[in-house]
C-alpha cells in the first residue's frame, strides 16, 4: 500500500524535488503551494493555513503517513514579517493541525525544512525567540518590521521552528510519530537565487562558500528527506540534520 504524504512548498525548489522523488517511489503526494501544485493556499495568513490543513485532512481520509514542510521565504522578502508568517507560523500550523491524523497511522513521520542559519551563534539568546515561543504572531511581526532586517527574520524564524520541532518530538514520540528537521545550507533553488540577486544580501551570500566548495542540489536534500520518512530512519526523532557542505562545522567547529 502506497504512503500518503503532504508537502507544503511543493510548487518549486526543494519541495518540488521531494515531491517528484516520492512519487517516483510510489508514494501518493498532496502538494500545497501558492501555485503549481495540487492545492493553492497562502500560508502567510491564518485563513490560508487552515484552508491547507483542512484540505490535507480531507485528502488523507484517515491515513497520513508523512508530512514535509518546505514552504518558506528568504531574507530578501519584504516586509520581514512576511518571512516569519510563512516560515514559522505557517509551518507550525501544519505541525499542530496534522498531528492527529498522523498519529492514527503506524510509522508516520514529519520532516521540517529548517536552515543552517538557525544554528548561528547569535541566535541562542535572541529576545525575539521568546515571542515566537509564546506563539505571539502580532508581536513577532511588529518587532521584525521595526528592525527591518531580512536576515534576522529568516534566521530567527528557522531557529524558532527548529526549537518547536524538538519540543514536539516528546509528545509525538509517545504517540509513535517521528518528527525531525533538516538544515540545508546553500542549495540551488529559486530562493537562493533571489538572495544572490538581492542588492543588500547578494554579495555576502555569494561569498559564503562551504568547505565542499559548491552549492548543494535539490535532489541531495530530497534524498535525505526520503530517508527520514522511511523505516530506515525509524529511531531518529527530535533532531536537526545538516546538509550544508560542511558550513555549520566551519562556523561552529566546537559546537555540536
Amino acid at each position: 500500500m502506497s504512503r500518503k504524504i503532504v508537502i507544503t512548498g511543493a510548487g518549486s525548489g526543494m519541495g518540488a524535488a521531494i515531491a517528484q522523488m516520492l512519487k517516483a517511489n510510489g508514494d501518493q503526494v498532496f502538494g500545497i503551494d501558492l501555485k503549481n501544485s495540487d492545492f493553492s493556499a497562502d500560508l502567510s495568513t491564518p485563513e490560508g493555513r487552515q484552508k491547507g490543513v483542512d484540505a490535507s485532512i480531507a485528502w488523507a481520509n484517515g491515513q497520513l503517513d508523512g508530512l514535509v514542510l518546505c514552504a518558506g521565504l528568504g531574507s530578501s522578502v519584504n516586509p520581514p514579517s512576511l518571512i516569519a508568517k510563512v516560515n514559522y507560523f505557517g509551518a507550525t500550523a501544519f505541525i499542530d493541525g496534522l498531528f492527529d491524523v498522523l498519529s492514527k497511522t503506524k510509522n508516520s513521520s514529519a520532516v521540517v525544512i529548517s536552515s543552517v542559519a538557525a544554528a548561528q551563534p547569535d541566535m541562542i539568546n535572541l529576545p525575539i525567540l521568546e515571542e515566537y515561543a509564546k506563539h505571539d504572531e502580532a508581536k513577532v511581526c511588529q518587532l521584525l518590521d521595526a528592525q527591518n532586517i531580512g536576515h534576522l527574520a529568516y534566521a530567527s524564524s528557522k531557529n524558532a521552528l527548529t526549537r518547536y520541532v524538538r519540543s514536539k518530538s516528546i509528545p509525538w514520540g509517545r504517540a509513535g510519530v517521528r518528527i525531525n528537521a533538516v538544515a540545508p545550507g546553500a542549495i540551488q533553488t529559486p530562493l537562493l537565487q533571489a538572495g544572490m540577486d538581492d542588492p543588500k544580501y547578494g554579495e555576502a551570500i555569494r561569498k559564503f562558500v562551504p568547505p565542499l566548495g559548491r552549492v548543494g542540489e535539490v535532489d541531495e536534500v530530497a534524498k535525505l528527506v526520503k530517508f527520514l520518512l522511511s523505516s530506515d530512519a525509524g529511531y531518529i526523532s527530535g533532531t536537526m540534520l545538516f546538509i550544508d557542505g560542511g558550513m555549520d562545522a566551519m562556523i561552529r567547529p566546537n559546537s555540536f
